[in-house]
């Protein structure tokens, strides 16, 4: 058997961060940017909420949430992606964030959050019968033989303390 060339296969840390988005945008959050890179690094997914429920409104701040995606399957090496979010890689996101606060200086007086998601990926077997009972994910989706499962959602996974000086 000959193995398929890595565009064959997709790729799974997008379609994690396809779920999560759509999940931040079922609760009222509005996606700004996917994939925002600069030099330091990348962010996942930048998002913004108003804190409109209803008609009124909670608060006159805006809240931007700068949210790295873990997409694992079972067995991950790593717990499910959280130790993953080193000291290093969050100092490389909160640079990465006052970045996009210097290139959009209207937001930068909004309350932000450095958040994480943990998705659970597993592949689709054609011969599967029985399904195994896990925690309650917050959502689900399926794509390219693959089941995702939004299983955890880490507000405010750690400190910020962003400098655009």
């Amino acid at each position: 058997m000959t193995n398929l060339p890595p565009s064959h296969y997709p790729d799974i840390g997008h379609l994690g961060e396809d779920l999560v988005a759509q999940w931040l945008q079922s609760t009222g959050w509005i996606i700004l940017h996917r994939r925002f890179s600069s030099r330091y690094g990348e962010i996942d997914i930048i998002a913004q909420y108003d804190g409109q429920t209803g008609e009124k409104l909670l608060t006159q701040q805006s809240l931007l949430a700068f949210v790295e995606v873990k997409t694992r399957s079972s067995g991950s090496w790593d717990a499910g992606g959280r130790s993953a979010i080193t000291p290093q890689k969050q100092a490389k996101i909160l640079r990465t964030a006052g970045i996009f606060l210097a290139q959009y200086p209207e937001k930068a007086d909004y309350a932000c959050r450095f958040d994480v998601a943990i998705v659970y990926c597993q592949r689709i077997s054609k011969n599967q019968t029985a399904v195994i009972a896990t925690q309650e994910a917050l959502a689900t989706s399926s794509a390219a033989e693959y089941k995702f499962k939004l299983q955890e959602y880490i507000l405010a996974a750690f400190d910020s303390s962003i400098d655009n000086g």
